[in-house]
C-alpha cells in the first residue's frame, strides 16, 4: 500500500502538484512563456474565465486606483515644491512654521488613518474612496487662496482628514481581490505611482513657474495648487462609477453573477477570508492576543521613519544656492531613480515568494547612502568645500547630493503591505486593523519626530534627522527576520491544527495556507 500524501510530507505534495501541472498546462507559445516570466506565473493555469476576471480587476480597480494614488501624491508633495517656489516670502513663513504645517496634516492623518478602516468594513469602498478624493481634490484646490501660515494649517489638516483614509484602505481593499500569486506586482503597480506622482509634481511646479509665474497676477505656486485641485475632483467622481465593493457584497453591473461567483472562489482558494463587519472587544482581544500586531506594527513604524530623509532634498537644495527650477526637478530626479527598485523589489519577492527578504536586502543597501547623509556633513566641511570638482561643485556637496538621489532605494512599502496581507489574510478584521494601525502609528509618530529631529532652524545638515533615519533603517533590518521567523511558526502551527482535522491544504511552495487566525498564536 502507497503512503498518503501526508505522511510523505509538504515536499511530494509539492512534486505531485507540480507534475500534475505540467501534464494541465497547455503547450505555451514563447509569448505566452514570457507573459508567464514577467507577470503572473500561473498565467495559464487559471481558466479563461479568470483571466478574464482578472483582466477585468486590473483595468476597472487597479488603473482607477493608481491614477487616484498619482494624485494624491502630486497633491501631498506640493507643499514642498511650493515652498522653494515662493510660498515661503509670499506668506511670510518663520523658523518652524513650515514643520508645523506638516505637522497639521499628520495629526489629521493620525485621527483618520485607523478609523478608516473601520469604517470600510461598515460602508461600501465603491462610496467612501470616491467622497474622500473629492475632499481631498477641494481642499487642494482651497490653497491656492491661503494668505497665513494660519490658514495652511487648516487646509493641511482637513487635507490630511480625507487623504488619510486611502493608504490603509486600498491596502485592504487590493488584498481582499487578488492573489498570492497576483499581489505583489499590482500592489507595486499602485504603489510606484506614488513616487511618479511625487517626481511629476517637481517637474510640474518647474513648468509653472517658468510659463505661469504672474500670469492673471497670481503667483506660480498658487497656480500648482489650482492645476492639482482641477485634476483631482473629475477622478473622484469618475470613481463613483468603476469601484466595485468586496468581492462577497459587490453589486457593480460591470462584473457579471459568474464572475462576483469566481472572484468569490478565488479567495477561497487563496485563504481570504471575507470581512463580516463585527466589531467589538472579541475583535480587539483577536488583535491584541496575538503576535502579530505587536510585531508588524513597531517594524513598519521604524522602517516609514527611517526614509523620511528624502523630504529634505528640496530644502537642503534651497539652502545650497540651487535654482527655483533645479530645486524642483533634480528632487524630482531622486524619485525617477527610485521607481525601477521599487518594479524590481515586487518582481522578485512575488518570483521567489520570499517576501521578508526583499524588506530586509533594500533597507540594508540603503544604509550606505543614508550613512552617508548621517555621517558626511559636507555643508561644514571646508576642506573639501575649497576643492570644485569637475562639475563646478564641491566633492563633499556632491557625495550628499548623490546619497540624497539613492537614499529611495528603501522604498519597500508595497512589498510589506503584500507580506501583511498574507500573514494575515485568515481574519479580515484583523487584517483591516494592523494595517490602519501601522498607518495610525507611524503618522502620529510623524507629528512630532520631525520637529525634534528635523525643525528648519537646524536646516541644511540636520544633524539630529540624518542619523536618526540611517538608525531607524538598521534597526529594521532584525525585525523583518523576526517577522519571518513568526510566520513560519505560524505556518507550521495552522498545518498541524488542520492535520488534526481535515487535512491541509498546500500552495505550490510547500506552504499551508491558512484557514482562521484565532487559533495561531
Amino acid at each position: 500500500m502507497l503512503p498518503s500524501l501526508e505522511k510523505l510530507g509538504p515536499e511530494a505534495y509539492l512534486h505531485s502538484t507540480e507534475d500534475a501541472s505540467r501534464m494541465a498546462r497547455p503547450q505555451l507559445k514563447w509569448w505566452q512563456r514570457f507573459l508567464c516570466i514577467v507577470w503572473d506565473a500561473d498565467l495559464y493555469t487559471k481558466s479563461p474565465a479568470e483571466r478574464k476576471l482578472v483582466f477585468k480587476l486590473d483595468c476597472l480597480i487597479l488603473s482607477t486606483l493608481c491614477l487616484s494614488w498619482w494624485l494624491k501624491y502630486i497633491d501631498q508633495a506640493n507643499l514642498a515644491n511650493a515652498y522653494v517656489s515662493g510660498m515661503k516670502e509670499d506668506l511670510g513663513i518663520l523658523a518652524n512654521e513650515y514643520t508645523y504645517m506638516g505637522t497639521a496634516y499628520n495629526v489629521a492623518l493620525t485621527v483618520m488613518t485607523l478609523a478608516a478602516n473601520l469604517i470600510i468594513l461598515k460602508v461600501r469602498p465603491s462610496l467612501w474612496l470616491p467622497m474622500c478624493e473629492v475632499g481631498w481634490g477641494i481642499f487642494t484646490f482651497a490653497q491656492a487662496g491661503a494668505k497665513t501660515s494660519e490658514q495652511m494649517y487648516a487646509f493641511r489638516a482637513l487635507l490630511g482628514l480625507f487623504e488619510a483614509s486611502y493608504q490603509p484602505v486600498v491596502v485592504f481593499y487590493l488584498g481582499s481581490w487578488y492573489t498570492k500569486t497576483e499581489l505583489a506586482k499590482r500592489m507595486m503597480l499602485w504603489f510606484v505611482t506614488g513616487p511618479i506622482g511625487l517626481a511629476f509634481s517637481g517637474f510640474l511646479q518647474a513648468a509653472i513657474y517658468k510659463n505661469l509665474e504672474g500670469v492673471y497676477g497670481i503667483r506660480g505656486w498658487r497656480w500648482l495648487y489650482i492645476i492639482c485641485g482641477c485634476m483631482t475632483v473629475p477622478v473622484g467622481f469618475v470613481l463613483f462609477f468603476l469601484l466595485p465593493d468586496f468581492p462577497h457584497n459587490t453589486k457593480s453591473k460591470l462584473f457579471t453573477e459568474e464572475e462576483k461567483t469566481l472572484a468569490q472562489e478565488r479567495c477561497a482558494r487563496n485563504g481570504t477570508v471575507a470581512p463580516t463587519g463585527k466589531l467589538g472587544m472579541p475583535l480587539v482581544r483577536q488583535v491584541l492576543g496575538h503576535w502579530r500586531f505587536w510585531v508588524i506594527v513597531p517594524t513598519y513604524v521604524l522602517y516609514a521613519c527611517s526614509i523620511q530623509d528624502t523630504n529634505y532634498f528640496a530644502i537642503w537644495l534651497a539652502n545650497n544656492g540651487f535654482s527655483v527650477s533645479d530645486r524642483n526637478t533634480l528632487s524630482s530626479t531622486m524619485y525617477v531613480i527610485t521607481i525601477p527598485f521599487i518594479i524590481f523589489y515586487a518582481y522578485m519577492s512575488d518570483r521567489t515568494g520570499v517576501r521578508w527578504a526583499w524588506l530586509a536586502g533594500p533597507v540594508a543597501l540603503a544604509c550606505i547612502p543614508t550613512g552617508i547623509l548621517a555621517l558626511y556633513d559636507a555643508v561644514h566641511t571646508a576642506p573639501f568645500n575649497a576643492v570644485q570638482g569637475a562639475a563646478g561643485q564641491a566633492p563633499g556637496r556632491l557625495l550628499k547630493e548623490m546619497a540624497f538621489m539613492f537614499s529611495g532605494i528603501a522604498y519597500v512599502t508595497h512589498v510589506f503591505y503584500t507580506y501583511v496581507n498574507e500573514i494575515c489574510k485568515g481574519h479580515a478584521e484583523e487584517r483591516a486593523v494592523v494595517v490602519g494601525a501601522m498607518n495610525a502609528l507611524f503618522f502620529s509618530t510623524n507629528c512630532w519626530l520631525p520637529i525634534v529631529i528635523f525643525p528648519q532652524v537646524e536646516a541644511p545638515s540636520f544633524r539630529k534627522g540624518f542619523p536618526a533615519t540611517w538608525a531607524f533603517g538598521l534597526a529594521c533590518i532584525p525585525l523583518f527576520l523576526l517577522m519571518r521567523v513568526m510566520h513560519k511558526r505560524q505556518l507550521r502551527q495552522l498545518a498541524s491544527d488542520e492535520e488534526n482535522t481535515s487535512g491541509s491544504d498546500v500552495d505550490e511552495k510547500g506552504e499551508r495556507t491558512m484557514g482562521s487566525l484565532g487559533n495561531a498564536a
